[in-house]
């Protein structure tokens, strides 16, 4: 890595910079893969994170005594891979949740499930009784890409529906996609 001491210092600095933005963003999704418990997952991704961390600390532990601005390079490296880490996860959307709406015991009620069944979601519904009086609970199992496209259907017929949405972290059988066909770029990727 001598080669590394020849460039231009602007040059190590967004390198070192780049390479640990990469690091934390790797260091990001394991962290979530671990506690989706995604094992092979966790393990490839903590490989690579740790492999590119040594990479960017050697090149500051050599280079910090003649350009501490190489440790500015490591710390705004680390805390903009934060942020590209979250960001990418979200985009990402691993895992699945559950959906939990709760709505008074009206006929409206049933067009917000019929209108999520129609989008090819499953949806379980049973009657309780809320603070006010009977209500109705539908539970909608989905993968997190699928959460917006779920929201924006029953916002759209209930603007002030109330609900809440939990990961799933165990469940006792997979269950078949709420799509009844793959849409997306990530269909491309899908075995049939």
């Amino acid at each position: 890595m001598e080669w590394i001491a020849q460039l231009p210092i602007w040059v190590v600095f967004l390198l070192v910079f780049s390479v640990r933005i990469v690091d934390v963003s790797i260091g990001t999704l394991r962290t979530i893969s671990v506690v989706q418990g995604r094992m092979a997952l966790s393990v490839c991704l903590g490989f690579f994170e740790v492999l590119i961390w040594i990479a960017a600390l050697s090149q500051v532990m050599v280079g910090v005594s003649d350009n501490p601005i190489l440790m500015v390079a490591y710390a705004v490296g680390f805390a903009v891979g934060n942020a590209v880490g979250i960001r990418l996860e979200r985009a990402l959307a691993l895992g699945a949740v559950v959906v939990r709406l709760i709505t008074s015991l009206t006929d409206e009620d049933t067009d917000v499930v019929h209108a999520l069944r129609h989008a090819g979601f499953r949806v379980t519904t049973f009657e309780g009784e809320g603070h006010d009086g009977p209500v109705n609970l539908i539970y909608v199992r989905c993968q997190r890409r699928q959460l917006s496209s779920l929201l924006k259907i029953v916002k759209k017929l209930r603007p002030k529906i109330f609900y809440t949405v939990e990961p799933v972290q165990e469940q006792s059988e997979r269950m078949a996609e709420a799509l009844p066909h793959s849409t997306g770029w990530r269909s491309a990727f899908k075995m049939k």
